[in-house]
């Protein structure tokens, strides 16, 4: 019966074995033998200590199968049956393909490396912008790679931090990314049974931050004048963003709407000076996901009889496999050439850029100042939310208010 069981769910979820692309990859930024990251002016006790969370990425090929075992064990990302057991065989068969998805890409994930880069450059903007709170450190809590999220934590609190900020990487909300690594904070103190010696607080969104509006502007533009100008105007530029399945968006999760603000912020610093649309990258299964996805728009303008493309990765960051692999190779290299497009470019993504670093700075320092635990937005969960534990997360953070 049990073997019955188990071979149902094996079919049910095969589908999304088949189509899955949650990973692919860029060039190798190796990592050096470093432990958990604790980062900053080492000199002095720090004070403020900020996690960067984010959901990381394996370093080296060897690394991918934990990398996707950790991914298809997150409940808050998926659901699926028997999810402890099948979560070992998919990343068992999956491995193998994103291994070589990495491979194309330099044989590891860069994320890291420009989370380092980021977090360096902010650590030294704040300590000079807001003496009164350091020495600050930054620290880097990864979802599915290490450090991971609960290291970081313990690193943390080891050091004697007295503020620490929760500091989401994803601009947009979704309780699928920010909302999960929420939510492995409250489970470290609620699975040890401790209380934080830290008083915590969260930047839980910032898709219309000005700086970061810039930033993305500043990158489009210089993009377009790669094109000829006899085409420059007609270039169609296509903000690319991970996809979420249709069930999460009826539930209520504001990820689409604040997606689609930073589109709009962009293009109102363009002064709207090219056709655009928003499509969506990555989708996974056979259930219904917002669209139109990445690829199909590509198909469709090509086929309309347009021939100048440029994509906008404008829910990372930083690059990393949906970047290097996705929109550069599958979509910049195998699409363009099977649609017949003249030109199809990428922005580059914001990375290491000083004024992203700027924006990143702007927004911890306005969060020390204003003294609010969390957002505005952040205790209201989904309408429809099936999560108990978002409940719970929320409560956790409410009770920490500075």
């Amino acid at each position: 019966m049990r073997a019955a069981k188990m071979a149902a769910a094996a079919a049910a979820v095969r589908p999304v074995l088949q189509s899955c692309r949650y990973l692919r990859i860029p060039q190798p930024y190796r990592a050096q033998t470093r432990s958990c990251q604790t980062h900053s002016r080492e000199q002095a006790t720090p004070r403020t200590g900020i996690l960067l969370l984010n959901m990381g990425g394996p370093e080296r090929l060897e690394d991918v199968q934990d990398f996707l075992l950790r991914l298809f064990r997150d409940r808050d990302l998926m659901a699926l049956p028997a999810q402890r057991c099948l979560s070992r065989c998919l990343s068992r068969l999956r491995s193998a393909r994103v291994q070589q998805q990495y491979q194309r890409i330099g044989g590891g994930s860069p994320i890291r490396h420009w989370t380092e880069v980021q977090g360096e450059a902010v650590v030294e903007l704040l300590d000079r912008m807001c003496p009164e709170s350091a020495p600050h450190k930054y620290y880097i809590g990864f979802r599915y790679a290490h450090p991971l999220t609960e290291e970081a934590i313990g690193a943390m609190e080891q050091d004697g931090i007295e503020r620490a900020i929760a500091f989401s990487q994803y601009p947009q909300y979704s309780c699928s990314t920010t909302g999960s690594s929420l939510n492995a904070i409250y489970r470290y103190y609620r699975d040890n049974g401790i209380q934080p010696r830290m008083k915590w607080s969260i930047i839980d969104r910032w898709p219309t931050h000005p700086l970061l509006l810039q930033c993305f502007s500043d990158h489009i533009q210089k993009e377009l004048e790669q094109f000829p100008l006899d085409t420059r105007d007609d270039v169609v530029i296509l903000f690319s963003a991970h996809s979420l399945p249709m069930a999460a968006v009826n539930r209520g999760d504001p990820y689409p709407q604040e997606v689609g603000a930073t589109v709009q912020g962009v293009m109102e610093k363009l002064k709207y000076s090219n056709p655009y649309r928003l499509v969506w990258q990555s989708k996974v299964g056979p259930m219904p996901w917002l669209g139109p996805g990445t690829a199909a728009a590509i198909r469709g303008l090509a086929q309309s009889g347009h021939r100048h493309l440029l994509l906008v990765p404008v829910a990372f960051t930083s690059d990393h496999i949906e970047t290097l692999y996705e929109l550069d190779i599958e979509y910049g290299q195998n699409l363009a050439k099977e649609c017949g497009l003249d030109r199809l470019r990428r922005a580059a993504s914001l990375n290491g850029s000083p004024l992203f670093s700027q924006a990143l700075a702007q927004l911890v320092r306005s969060h020390l100042e204003c003294r609010e635990s969390h957002s505005r937005q952040f205790p209201l969960c989904c309408p429809m939310c099936v999560n108990p534990i978002c409940k719970e997360t929320r409560a956790f953070f409410r009770s920490q208010a500075p």
